[in-house]
């Protein structure tokens, strides 16, 4: 049954001209009379509708800064409404203003004088708590924090698996049995320790500065790809410090992670568990050396099982995890401060 029309209909089944003339007074009449009555909510609507969110950067995270002029996270992500900017001149313009800790140093001299209403400030790491220092002085400053862990108001992992329905197995082939690309070596560290008691038992090629062997951008992948296992050690163990050395230079390169870092459970919160192996399944590092060498070729195709179903995501540009802030930002909380940022972080 076909439904009234609000106007009147000609025999062929269109709106006289008269009618449509009619209505589009009426309407633009009840618009210009909504207008008059309330002109700061219909100005404020519009303006946020049309405006994007100002995203200014106090200072890159690293280095080398790359272009992020015209509509970058539309361009490259699909984030639309969102513009990021490094211009300090539009402090007052800014909705969020982005502080890398590695930047910070050294004090609060370099932070904007005024924080103007509403805006927000995000205090951004990457890092281990093992790895950043001087966070006592920034308590009751930032009212977000955003990194690699879960509970971060802004998270921003180093990778994650994405559903992939190619359902193929793609295996390197393999000319050795463990690898390990280590830069900054240092005995204190668990992984040093790891290292040395597990290589009373197997052979374990070694990349990196700090064997004196540093790989290319370009050549780590293809290296690490050739061991059947890849000594993804981390280097500090605490909650959701996951790094690429997981995602990178072990599931993206095809061969089997052997973790060291947070307990099991907290890998599998981000990773199946038949995917990798950690040192902690083991009663001994004889015993961890034992089942590598021995392992049959069914049960080492098993550790792949999860690419018949996900792909991984890597996060490596700076511009991509800023661009998220826009993506979280009408779903955080508002008109807080972090009284105690290093007591959080070290939880």
């Amino acid at each position: 049954m076909r439904r009234a029309s609000p106007l009147p209909w000609l025999p062929w089944g269109r709106p006289g001209v008269k009618a449509v003339v009619t209505a589009g007074v009426f309407i633009t009449t009840l618009w210009n009379l909504k207008c008059f009555l309330h002109p700061s909510e219909v100005s404020s609507k519009a303006s946020k509708h049309m405006e994007p969110l100002v995203v200014l950067v106090w200072e890159w995270p690293s280095k080398q800064v790359p272009n992020i002029s015209g509509d970058i996270c539309r361009e490259l992500y699909g984030i639309v409404g969102c513009w990021l900017t490094m211009k300090r001149q539009l402090l007052g313009r800014a909705d969020v203003v982005v502080f890398p800790h590695t930047r910070l140093q050294p004090g609060r001299d370099r932070l904007p004088k005024e924080r103007p209403p509403g805006q927000n400030w995000v205090w951004v790491s990457l890092e281990s708590p093992s790895n950043t220092k001087a966070l006592a002085g920034w308590n009751q400053t930032f009212n977000w924090v955003m990194t690699y862990r879960r509970d971060s108001d802004i998270f921003i992992p180093y990778g994650k698996l994405v559903p992939n329905q190619s359902a193929t197995v793609n295996i390197p082939v393999k000319t050795n049995l463990v690898s390990w690309v280590i830069s900054n070596y240092h005995r204190t560290q668990k992984r040093a320790e790891v290292y040395k008691n597990l290589s009373r038992y197997l052979h374990v090629n070694i990349y990196g500065k700090a064997n004196k062997k540093p790989l290319c951008k370009d050549c780590l992948l293809p290296t690490t790809s050739k061991s059947k296992f890849y000594l993804a050690f981390e280097n500090s163990v605490h909650q959701d410090y996951i790094t690429e050395k997981l995602w990178r230079n072990s599931l993206v390169a095809g061969t089997v992670p052997v973790v060291l870092g947070p307990p099991r459970a907290n890998y599998e919160q981000f990773v199946p568990a038949d995917s990798f192996i950690h040192v902690d399944d083991f009663g001994s590092l004889e015993e961890l050396a034992t089942f590598l060498k021995t392992m049959t070729p069914s049960r080492y195709r098993q550790f792949f099982t999860w690419q018949k179903q996900f792909s991984v995501k890597l996060y490596t540009d700076w511009r991509e995890r800023l661009c998220t802030i826009c993506t979280a930002y009408p779903s955080l909380p508002r008109g807080r401060l972090y009284p105690d940022l290093e007591s959080w972080f070290n939880t």
